[in-house]
């Protein structure tokens, strides 16, 4: 038996189908996302905070669910939109469904919708604030005007400062790093760790930090708000400026502290959220973009190389390439459509890149990037 379920959209669209997950209401910026695979690694993402997920992918949910596979304590988008919820998941690391998973925190999702139809329309008219209504909710002959009214009152993301919200509370130490099939995360916190970062949460993604632990970095994660000074009160060999949702501009003590930083010439590495604060800190603009970027096809080229990757991508603001300052240089430019991708500050040992270049669930194109971050390191020792 199926429950119903509404999509609309602000500008006035509306998708019935099935209730997946919760029921209840949801509301947030509606988004896709074209990746065919890592659909628990997208819900666990903090960087979809306030975000409703749309996968291009028509099946979802046919490998389940586990344990492992999370990029965060919990699934963080606001909502998930979905072709074709599988009768049944099929993988050997499979510990429960997706509509298990979803119901156990409370997150609403529709499946049984025509997701081209709806792509086409965030793609040509831009994200889309919107609204889920799922079981009792979405029932009655009010139901549409209520699901359109929930849309409408979105405030939008623009100027949302959700960074300190799906930050951490306190510091805490990660020394979690490779898996490997079978034996789980590594702990590295008895191996040699030479280097001291400390990482800044804005919404850090689990692996990200799994791969600098694996590279010989001892980690401090601090909150989003944490003043420059304590962070260089743990004299650290470097800083890392992590991924996070939301809009940069109104992060101001981010940017405050990072400029900071940038005056002692301490290594200064930036993912995502954490590449645009690096920006804004440095006197650049962003800017909100139409759709975004949301997938782990985008082929990225470095231009000191010439060299193109496919990268993960998932972000809804940029960097304003035209307002770059004199101390700013453009490194990596997107393909799809041009965008700036990576900087580097020609004057301190800092340098930022758009993507997510964590390789989880893929590609692993960009990961030597946190290898040039250790080297930065070194050679400043």
């Amino acid at each position: 038996m199926t429950r119903p379920a509404i999509l609309a959209l602000a500008d006035g669209s509306v998708f019935h189908g099935s209730a997946i997950g919760a029921d209840g209401q949801t509301s947030g910026e509606v988004v896709f996302n074209t990746a065919m695979t890592g659909y628990q690694e997208i819900l666990t993402d903090p960087s979809y905070t306030r975000q409703i997920v749309t996968l291009t992918y028509p099946h979802i949910g046919n490998t389940g669910i586990n344990e492992e596979d999370v990029e965060s304590a919990r699934i963080c988008a606001a909502g998930l939109v979905i072709r074709d919820l599988p009768l049944m998941a099929s993988s050997f690391r499979s510990q429960r469904t997706l509509d298990d998973y979803l119901k156990s925190q409370n997150v609403l999702g529709i499946a049984d919708i025509d997701t081209r139809r709806l792509t086409r329309i965030l793609r040509d008219k831009g994200a889309q604030d919107g609204a889920i209504l799922a079981g009792p909710a979405a029932s009655g002959d009010d139901a549409v005007e209520r699901a359109l009214a929930v849309a409408r009152e979105f405030p939008g993301l623009k100027g949302m400062d959700l960074a300190k919200e799906a930050s951490c509370a306190s510091a805490y130490e990660w020394s979690q790093g490779d898996w490997t099939l079978g034996e789980g995360y590594a702990d590295t916190a008895a191996g040699e760790r030479p280097f001291h970062v400390v990482a800044y949460d804005y919404g850090c993604k689990h692996n990200i930090l799994r791969l600098l632990a694996a590279r010989g970095c001892r980690l401090t994660v601090v909150p989003a708000q944490t003043p420059a000074a304590e962070v260089l009160a743990m004299n650290p060999d470097g800083v890392f400026l992590a991924n996070g949702p939301g809009d940069p501009e109104p992060c101001d003590y981010a940017i405050k502290a990072i400029a900071e930083i940038l005056e002692t010439d301490t290594p200064v590495f930036g993912i995502c959220l954490g590449h645009q604060l690096l920006a804004l800190a440095s006197g650049a603009r962003t800017v909100k973009m139409n759709h975004g970027h949301h997938g782990a096809n985008h082929p990225v080229q470095d231009l000191d190389s010439g060299r193109v990757m496919i990268t993960s991508q998932n972000h809804g603001f940029a960097v304003d390439e035209t307002s770059l300052p004199a101390t700013l240089r453009t490194t990596h430019r997107s393909l799809f459509d041009g965008t700036l991708q990576g900087i580097e500050r020609t004057d301190r040992a800092a340098f930022s890149f758009q993507g997510h270049p964590e390789a989880s669930p893929g590609p692993r194109d960009v990961s030597p990037l946190f290898d040039r971050f250790v080297r930065v390191m070194r050679e400043r020792r």
